[in-house]
């Protein structure tokens, strides 16, 4: 129970510190809203958060506003603004209303006027208006998460559907200033490519879409195909940006908890973007290292792993790390790793992720439940379950990537 307790406090007080409170505060200290009308637009998994603290800081200088977050991530109604659930990560029809109702709220701004912004991980499905048809573009997302692109692949091909994404909604809000501070869920922190980058000219072309497009074989229309040759904005000149907050708060957060804790701490990477299971394997590992602290050993990796899907079955790119390294740990005394998303979510499930030990695998191999097979399957919701190795969270209100750590005592 040690190592579970842990582990526990470590993801705890790792997501409590990529919290957006603290930043978004930090950010309209700078912020110069003087003149016409303040309209508030905020998009993403941590939108709710974001905009509560705006709201509350900003109070009666805001004209309104809209905010759009996943289903289950709006902790309620916040005073003067609209706020919307949809879906993520393939976009609905409450995508669509959400941001038809943001576009027609800085249509008619003017010169003196100005956009809050408020950016996390998650916008490209949730703050969406498609230039091809909504099922096209749900099949389009759909393919594009199955066939194992990554996250920046896949922003590159959505921003050329969408009429607000690759800057095209700065281009909206114009001549109206836009003041955009976003929440980075993206590794490296490309501001064109967090959320497919709304307001932020795009630095991808339309060679690499085609390319990105080609090179997975994807089923596309030729309306679609056409999209994808047509250029996105390379300049805007209404637009201010802040980050408020990255990974590396979390694996700074980890490292701080584990040295608190005991451990000898070892910060792997804040850019770990390999496919899900062979993290795992390969963090689960350095389980053997040997000689290298007479404590304790926490070995930390932050970034966003991704999974290419081969089955039917339920579970998140969390979660298959974490059955895979249970394989490597199988019969390891005293080793334990968890994975964790810090926004409460991991794929299409309420897990935030999986814990796996030393007796995982035999507790699995004594229900009659083979590792390979489920991951086969990508079935690692179930096989977790069984096992009570998910990590239930809730929705937190942030969305910084995701925390890999492999304890050793």
């Amino acid at each position: 129970m040690q190592l579970y307790n842990d582990a526990k406090t470590i993801w705890q007080k790792a997501i409590q510190s990529a919290l957006p409170d603290a930043a978004v505060a930090r950010a309209l200290e700078n912020a110069d809203f003087t003149g016409g009308k303040l309209v508030l637009v905020a998009a993403g998994k941590a939108a709710w958060q974001m905009a509560k603290v705006a709201a509350g800081i900003l109070g009666d200088k805001l004209s309104g506003g809209i905010v759009v977050t996943k289903y289950d991530h709006a902790k309620g109604p916040i005073p003067g603004l609209e706020v919307y659930e949809a879906g993520h990560p393939v976009p609905d029809e409450n995508s669509f209303k959400a941001t038809a109702a943001a576009t027609a709220a800085v249509k008619d701004l003017g010169k003196g006027d100005h956009v809050l912004f408020l950016l996390s991980g998650g916008g490209s499905a949730l703050f969406e208006q498609p230039l091809c048809t909504p099922a096209q573009l749900q099949d389009i997302t759909s393919q594009l998460l199955k066939c194992g692109a990554d996250i920046i692949e896949i922003n590159t091909i959505r921003k050329r559907l969408s009429a607000v994404k690759g800057g095209r909604f700065a281009q909206l809000c114009a001549p109206a200033q836009v003041f955009s501070v976003v929440l980075s869920d993206i590794v490296g922190d490309p501001l064109d490519m967090i959320a497919s980058g709304p307001a932020y000219p795009d630095s991808s072309t339309c060679e690499e879409a085609v390319g990105i497009a080609e090179k997975y074989s994807l089923k596309l229309d030729a309306n679609v195909w056409e999209l994808l040759r047509q250029e996105t904005p390379k300049e805007l000149d209404n637009v201010t940006t802040q980050i408020t907050g990255s990974v590396r708060q979390l694996c700074a957060s980890a490292e701080e908890t584990c040295r608190a804790l005991g451990y000898q701490p070892l910060v792997l990477t804040d850019r770990l973007t390999c496919i899900a299971r062979e993290a795992g394997e390969l963090l689960a590992g350095l389980a053997s290292a040997k000689g290298i602290s007479d404590r304790p050993l926490a070995f930390i990796a932050g970034g966003e792993t991704v999974v290419k899907l081969t089955g039917k079955g339920l579970g998140g790119r969390n979660q298959e790390l974490a059955l895979a390294a249970a394989k490597v740990l199988d019969g390891r005394e005293g080793t334990a790793l968890f994975s964790v998303g810090s926004d409460g979510t991991d794929g299409p499930t309420d897990a935030a992720g999986g814990y796996v030990d030393s007796t995982t695998a035999e507790r699995l191999r004594q229900q009659g439940i083979s590792i390979d097979a489920v991951l086969a399957d990508n079935d690692s919701y179930h096989a977790l379950e069984k096992v009570d190795g998910l990590i239930i969270t809730g929705a937190t209100g942030t969305n910084v990537n995701d925390l890999a750590v492999l304890l050793v005592r």
